[in-house]
């Protein structure tokens, strides 16, 4: 058996076709596109979508798929009637118009309640569900479901309308995790009717033909990405462990972590499993925050160029993105002005002194397994070893940890097998005076932080 996942990011969607083998026999990239309308900025859903048909295809054809499984980046809804959407899919990088906005968030739970912290733009999707109701409140009325993005692409392939509770736990104000239910949000709002019911991520919704296949497809109910990874993992029998998931956001996931722990204010919250148990979490947008300090880096960093900004003290402070453990703060670079490969270094630098500092805020002793595009090369992760020798390392043998989470639970749920590499150890990296560097870095973002309480 062969299972295609489509893995939707919010920078990059792929296709990956998987045996039961655990290996990757083929992928497809593309980047969505993201236009004006309306007075939104939105998802061209066409065009991502005629991707898609074209790559799933593709798969039957050469490789005689029999499911499509749906990863998906969190912070993103959809409505839909029966046949289509009643509104664009809302970019979730856009803040609602601030008079609105100051109407909304007083009707968003308490932390207590959901575990989401009040994010800016539409990082608890909540939020901009809240906006688009006042702002098109046709749409909203006309929809008869509301459904998470990995869920809105399994309906849109040929699948039943379907909850997951792995996306709707994931920082939404939409989720209870204490009680395992819906917020009150829903509730006051009165969403819990266009709510469908719920189904297992992996869980065969519907089939659906495609092209000149003889038989159908099974299509999978979706996942968040994150927490696909996170299961990757887990499934494996490794003991306790805290999953490093990198992409276009940096999720640190810690299921050992005590909830009393969770700092709001630190972009700490509450995500839950496939199986609806809580993982405590932090996260920041490590890889766009990768791009702005590198300018754009593509391909792996120079070692070499690490070690002379070490040297040289060239340090990013946070923050390059919104969110984060260190909001409300403005990124900017220290020390002499690096050259491209060194600019390179600086920002991988940075993921791994955000990702040491977030280790500590998350209560990490366990073993950790560094994942995802960030990682390319196993410098992110050797310098994490090196910077945490009490703690052992491992990183994902490829570096699609979500896209093969995402596989398992497809194969999982029509009782097939499914082997995928174990993660691999980590050798810690041997950089002159990286702890010292560390330091200094930790003391400038004490020093901001006292001049911005000062101010």
């Amino acid at each position: 058996m062969k299972v295609a996942v489509l893995d939707f990011g919010k920078t990059n969607s792929k296709l990956f076709v998987f045996g039961q083998d655990g290996r990757i026999l083929d992928e497809r990239r593309t980047q969505p596109k993201w236009t004006r309308q309306g007075g939104f900025s939105v998802l061209d859903e066409a065009d991502l979508h005629d991707w898609a048909l074209g790559a799933v295809t593709a798969a039957i054809e050469n490789h005689g798929v029999e499911g499509v499984m749906v990863s998906g980046h969190g912070c993103t809804f959809a409505l839909v009637d029966d046949a289509a959407l009643t509104h664009p899919i809302l970019d979730y990088e856009q803040e609602p118009p601030a008079e609105i906005a100051a109407r909304i968030d007083r009707r968003i739970p308490d932390y207590a309640e959901t575990f989401s912290p009040r994010l800016p733009l539409g990082f608890n999707y909540g939020r901009h569900m809240l906006w688009l109701q006042e702002a098109a409140p046709d749409a909203f009325a006309a929809a008869k479901w509301i459904l998470g993005y990995p869920q809105y692409w399994s309906w849109r392939l040929g699948g039943r309308p379907a909850c997951e509770v792995s996306y709707l736990g994931c920082h939404s104000h939409l989720w209870a995790p204490r009680r395992h239910d819906f917020s009150s949000l829903v509730d006051a709002e009165g969403w819990r009717h266009q709510m469908p019911a719920f189904a297992r991520a992996g869980t065969v919704i519907g089939e659906q033909g495609f092209g000149s296949a003889a038989r159908p497809l099974a299509i999978h109910n979706g996942v968040h990405d994150s927490n696909a990874a996170l299961h990757a993992y887990r499934r494996q029998g490794l003991g306790p462990v805290t999953v490093v998931s990198t992409g276009t956001w940096v999720v640190v996931l810690n299921p050992d972590c005590p909830l009393e722990a969770l700092d709001r204010d630190r972009d700490m919250l509450v995500n839950v499993d496939v199986d609806v148990g809580p993982v405590p979490t932090i996260r920041f947008m490590g890889g766009r925050e990768f791009a702005a300090i590198s300018a754009g880096w593509q391909g792996p960093v120079d070692g070499a160029a690490v070690q002379r900004a070490i040297d040289a003290g060239m340090m990013a402070l946070p923050s390059f993105a919104p969110g984060g453990p260190m909001p409300s703060r403005s990124g900017r670079l220290v020390g002499r002005t690096p050259d491209a490969g060194e600019r390179a270094a600086v920002a991988l630098l940075y993921v791994a002194l955000m990702l040491d500092l977030c280790l500590d805020l998350i209560h990490s002793s366990n073993t950790v397994i560094v994942d995802g595009g960030l990682n390319t090369g196993g410098l992110l992760a050797s310098l994490l070893a090196q910077l945490r020798p009490e703690q052992a390392f491992m990183q994902g043998a490829s570096l699609e940890g979500s896209a093969t989470g995402a596989a398992a639970l497809a194969f999982e749920s029509v009782g097939r097998e499914f082997a995928a590499e174990p993660p691999e150890p980590v050798k810690a990296a041997r950089f002159t005076n990286l702890a010292g560097y560390r330091d200094g870095w930790r003391d400038l973002v004490a020093g901001t932080a006292g001049k911005a309480a000062a101010r």
